[in-house]
C-alpha cells in the first residue's frame, strides 16, 4: 500500500518537476580578442609658422607643429565671413538668394582695399549680384571688397557684422579666434591651427560653402572668368577650402581632401601658416598629405562566423557566439584599438539567435558586431533529465 502510494506520487510530482523544471543556463567563456596596432605615421611637418591636420570623425589633432598660439588668418577670415552671413541669410542648396544691387558705398570699398593692396574685384554702381554670387566672388577670388559688401549688406555696418561674427565664433567654441573686419587684411584676425581646422570642418558641413570651395573656376558677369586662388585643388583629392595672403604674415592655406581606405573615404582638414609664398606651402602640404594618406589603415575586426564566446551546457553541448557579420574600423597611425565582449547566459536557443555584442573602440569611434549562436542548442530531452534530477534547477 506504502510504496505503491509513494509511485503514484513520484509520478505526480517528481517526474513532472524533473522532466519540466527550467535547467541551469550556461554561462558564456569569453574570447576576447586583441587587435595589434598598425604601424605609426611618419609626417614631414613644415618648419615654419604653424601646422595642423585633422580628419571629420577622428577626435581632436592627428598632428600639430609649430606655433600653437593664434597667428593671422589673412584671407581665411572670409570663411568665418561666409558662415555667419549665411547664419544671418540662409539659403536653400542650389538657389541664389537674394539679389543685392551695388552702390557707392561698394566702389568705396573697392579703392579702400586697393590703396592697402587687397585682392579685390570690378565693380560699379548699380551692378546687380545675387547672394550666391556674393559668396563665389568672397571665396573663389577672395575678393576683399565684395567680401566687405557682402557683410555690411547682411547686417546694415561693418560694426554690427564685428559683434555678429564674435557671437558666432563664440558660440562655436572657437576661443582662440579674434575677428575685426571680414577679410582678415587686419593682422589682428587671427586664430590657432587647432581652431582652424574646426572651422574648416564646419564650412565642409555647410551644404552651401562646401561646393563653392572646391569650384576651379567660374565666370561671373560684369566681373568677368575668375580662378580659384587654391592652386592645388583636384591635386592629391584636394577639394577646398581658402587660401590667404597677407604681407608680413606669409602664404596660408586652409585645405581639405579626400582619401579612400579601403571601402571608406576619410576627409582630412589641415591648415598651414606663415609659408614664405603659396608655392612653398603647397609643395610641403603634398608632401605632407603624402605622409598623412599613409597614415590612415583599414584594421579588421571580425569575420563574420568568428567565434567570440563559447558555451558549454550541464549535459555536454559546446556552441560558439560568432560575429554575424564582418566588421572593419579605419584607424590613424598606431591608435589602439580596445575590444569589449559581452554575452548574456544561455540554456537552449536557436542558431543565429542573438546572445551579446563585440565593441571595438579606436580614438573615441566605436564599431558594434553582434554576436549569435552558431548552433542550435536543444533541450537534452527526458532521458538526460531522469538521469540527472540533481542538476536541474528546482528539482528534488
Amino acid at each position: 500500500m506504502l510504496g505503491s502510494l509513494a509511485l503514484v506520487l513520484a509520478v505526480a510530482f517528481y517526474l513532472p518537476m524533473t522532466l519540466l523544471a527550467p535547467l541551469k543556463a550556461a554561462d558564456a567563456v569569453l574570447e576576447n580578442p586583441v587587435v595589434p596596432p598598425a604601424a605609426a605615421a611618419r609626417l614631414a611637418m613644415p618648419g615654419y609658422g604653424g601646422t595642423a591636420v585633422g580628419a571629420i570623425g577622428f577626435e581632436g589633432l592627428l598632428a600639430q607643429s609649430g606655433s600653437t598660439a593664434p597667428l593671422p588668418m589673412a584671407s581665411i577670415t572670409k570663411v568665418v565671413t561666409t558662415l555667419v552671413v549665411l547664419q544671418a541669410k540662409p539659403l536653400a542648396v542650389g538657389a541664389e538668394g537674394p539679389r543685392v544691387t551695388m552702390t557707392a558705398a561698394d566702389v568705396a570699398l573697392y579703392h579702400h582695399y586697393l590703396a592697402l593692396g587687397g585682392s579685390v574685384a570690378t565693380v560699379r554702381s548699380g551692378l546687380v549680384f545675387t547672394e550666391h554670387e556674393l559668396l563665389e566672388l568672397s571665396l573663389i577670388h577672395s575678393a576683399n571688397n565684395y567680401a566687405a559688401s557682402l557683410a555690411v549688406w547682411a547686417f546694415g555696418s561693418m560694426d554690427a557684422y564685428v559683434v555678429a561674427a564674435r557671437a558666432w565664433v563664440a558660440s562655436q567654441k572657437l576661443d582662440s579666434m579674434t575677428i575685426t573686419d571680414p577679410t582678415g587684411i587686419d593682422p589682428a584676425d587671427a586664430a590657432s591651427t587647432a581652431d582652424l581646422v574646426r572651422l574648416g570642418e564646419l564650412a565642409l558641413a555647410d551644404p552651401v560653402i562646401a561646393p563653392i570651395v572646391s569650384t576651379a573656376s567660374i565666370t561671373i558677369h560684369d566681373v568677368g572668368a575668375l580662378s580659384n586662388t587654391n592652386a592645388l585643388l583636384g591635386s592629391q583629392g584636394v577639394d577646398g577650402i581658402k587660401t590667404g595672403t597677407l604681407d608680413g604674415a606669409g602664404a596660408n592655406l586652409l585645405f581639405s581632401a579626400e582619401h579612400r581606405v579601403g571601402s571608406t573615404t576619410v576627409t582630412i582638414v589641415g591648415v598651414v601658416l606663415g609659408g614664405s609664398t603659396h608655392a612653398v606651402i603647397d609643395a610641403d602640404i603634398t608632401t605632407l598629405l603624402t605622409g598623412v594618406f599613409s597614415g590612415f589603415h583599414e584594421v579588421e575586426l571580425a569575420k563574420k562566423g568568428e567565434a567570440f564566446a563559447s558555451y558549454t551546457t550541464q549535459w555536454g553541448r559546446t556552441v560558439t557566439a560568432v560575429a554575424q557579420r564582418s566588421a572593419s574600423i579605419i584607424t590613424w597611425s598606431s591608435t589602439a584599438v580596445t575590444a569589449a565582449i559581452t554575452a548574456s547566459p544561455v540554456t537552449t536557443g536557436t542558431k543565429g539567435q542573438h546572445i551579446g555584442s563585440a565593441s571595438f573602440t579606436a580614438a573615441g569611434r566605436t564599431v558594434t558586431v553582434p554576436l549569435g549562436l552558431a548552433a542550435t542548442i536543444d533541450d537534452p530531452g527526458p532521458g538526460w533529465r531522469l538521469s540527472h534530477p540533481g542538476l536541474i534547477v528546482g528539482s528534488p
